[in-house]
C-alpha cells in the first residue's frame, strides 16, 4: 500500500520553558526542548494519529490561512 502524503501547517511557540508545535489542520500538538525537537515530535504524533485516522487525511479540506494580530482590551 502506498503511503499518502500531505503538507500540514503548524505553529511553534514557547510556553512554560518548552516549545509547543501545534498542527493547524487537525487537533494534534507536541512539545520539545527546542523548536526543532517540537516539530520532529509533532511529525511523529501526526503519523501516529493518521495510522488510526487514515481516511481523515484524504477528507481534510484544503485550507488557506491568513495570519494577523488583533488588539484586545480586557
Amino acid at each position: 500500500m502506498n503511503a499518502m502524503k500531505r503538507l500540514m501547517k503548524f505553529v511553534v511557540f514557547e510556553e512554560d520553558g518548552a516549545y509547543v508545535a501545534r498542527c493547524l489542520d487537525v487537533e494534534v500538538a507536541s512539545e520539545g526542548d527546542t523548536e526543532e525537537e517540537a516539530v520532529a515530535n509533532l511529525r511523529e504524533a501526526l503519523e501516529l494519529y493518521f495510522d488510526d485516522h487514515a481516511s481523515d487525511l484524504t477528507a481534510l479540506p484544503a485550507r488557506a490561512y491568513q495570519f494577523g494580530e488583533v488588539m484586545v482590551h480586557a
